[in-house]
């Protein structure tokens, strides 16, 4: 696509000119996210929505009148991507504390509310857009109970501009029946969890303490009010469990405590109880590949084939970012779904993984994470395949129909010094 173009469009949005344009993306590889793959695609747009997703060879032109058409054959368009359980607009610099607004003092926390601290001005957001993640669950970390997270765009004036879908989940940190080993510390095997039953006590009381208080109570408390929306079904309850004792334990205790919508987080060993996640109807938000195995007699690659397990098994999933910098690492969240692929997924399977099941895990998906007409037009190009690095360069993106500037100060220093060398 003529940059230039992009460049009259963005100026023409910014004034207003265009809000009520119809805009047509003409002859290119459309990949909707619910499974569907159109080579000589069409995608209209007018205000916000997707009006039309159609395929070129069978649909006329003259059906309707268009402002723009802009051609992209040979190109690809893909739904916005997601970046779920992420530190995204609460987090710029990991080792300057300053500027780290997701972990609060306290173990119980479902008061503390991510959004308000959301920085849509992030640097680090910026960066993350040009590889097509163009939404983020905002997500506190840190305690027992973090807090409550909230799915937001990654281009907006403020933090109430940015808000998708506002505190859609309690995430309750699950603890861990094993402590210690690990690559970093052989020979010394891990250990079990002596405290492990006792830290499970306590969170049940606390959310039983938090079920009476909503059937009587005399006195307002912030913390136990907070809950409400985790049993009667308007906010989820996101469960941070990855080995299987915890897993069985996450689940029973859903069940036990009436939690209208569970969500695992992690996952590591939910193929083992997958007919237990899928009798629960509980979906799981798995970390991508690119990280070594969790226990010493796994294969090594157990984490890149852990995606088409869940998918053969049946249980429903998306892929979060991996790594020990999540926030940096929510570029990577294409290439996660890539090697997904290269491990057993399809094409169109690898990008519902990033896209639409993402969505519909974490409430949003009426609305968008799919090209799919009367959703939101919320949509990237890229020149070559989106999932592999080799070939991923977004061109083009657009939130709610308005298209984004894809400059970042990463970008900006690369042509500055790209132009400085090619003067010697």
């Amino acid at each position: 696509m003529n940059r230039l173009l992009i460049i009259l469009l963005l100026v023409s949005f910014s004034f207003g000119s265009l809000s009520q344009e119809k805009i047509l993306l003409s002859r290119a590889t459309v990949h909707t996210g619910n499974g569907i793959k159109i080579n000589q695609g069409l995608v209209g747009i007018q205000d916000d929505k997707i009006i039309l997703v159609e395929n070129a060879l069978t649909y006329s032109l003259d059906k309707e009148v268009w402002d723009t058409i802009i051609d992209l054959k040979g190109k690809h368009v893909y739904p916005a991507f997601f970046a779920p359980n992420s530190n995204l607009g609460l987090t710029e610099i990991d080792a300057v504390r300053a500027t780290n607004d997701y972990d609060e003092v306290g173990a119980f926390n479902p008061h503390i509310r991510s959004l308000i601290a959301f920085n849509a001005e992030s640097k680090v957001s910026a960066t993350v857009k040009t590889n097509g993640v163009l939404y983020a669950q905002a997500a506190p970390t840190g305690g027992i109970i973090s807090g409550s997270s909230s799915v937001m765009k990654l281009e907006a004036w403020n933090w109430e501009d940015a808000v998708v879908k506002a505190d859609d989940g309690i995430h309750l940190n699950w603890p861990a029946t094993l402590q210690g080993g690990g690559w970093w510390a052989e020979p010394a095997p891990k250990k079990k969890n002596k405290k492990y039953a006792e830290q499970v006590t306590r969170i049940e009381d606390f959310f039983k303490a938090a079920r009476s208080y909503a059937k009587k109570h005399d006195e307002f408390d912030q913390r136990f009010d907070a809950m409400q929306e985790v049993f009667n079904g308007e906010k989820r309850l996101y469960i941070h469990a990855n080995e299987l004792k915890a897993l069985i334990d996450a689940v029973d205790f859903s069940k036990e405590m009436e939690v209208q919508f569970p969500v695992i987080v992690g996952g590591y060993d939910a193929h083992l109880i997958a007919r237990e996640l899928i009798d629960a109807e509980i979906p799981v938000i798995i970390k991508g590949g690119h990280e070594l195995p969790q226990n010493d007699d796994d294969p090594v690659d157990m984490q890149y084939r852990l995606p088409k397990m869940l998918k053969d098994a049946g249980v429903k999933f998306c892929i979060q970012s991996a790594g020990s910098m999540p926030t940096m690492n929510s570029r990577n969240i294409p290439f996660l779904a890539g090697t997904a692929m290269a491990y057993g997924l399809s094409e169109e399977e690898a990008i519902r993984s990033v896209s639409l099941s993402t969505a519909e895990i974490l409430g949003v998906g009426d609305k968008v994470g799919s090209i799919e007409k009367g959703k939101l037009a919320s949509l990237f190009v890229s020149e070559g395949d989106a999932l592999d690095m080799r070939t991923n360069d977004v061109t083009m993106a657009m939130i709610n129909g308005k298209f984004l500037n894809l400059t970042n100060h990463q970008i900006k220093l690369y042509e500055k010094y790209k132009e400085k060398y090619e003067e010697n």
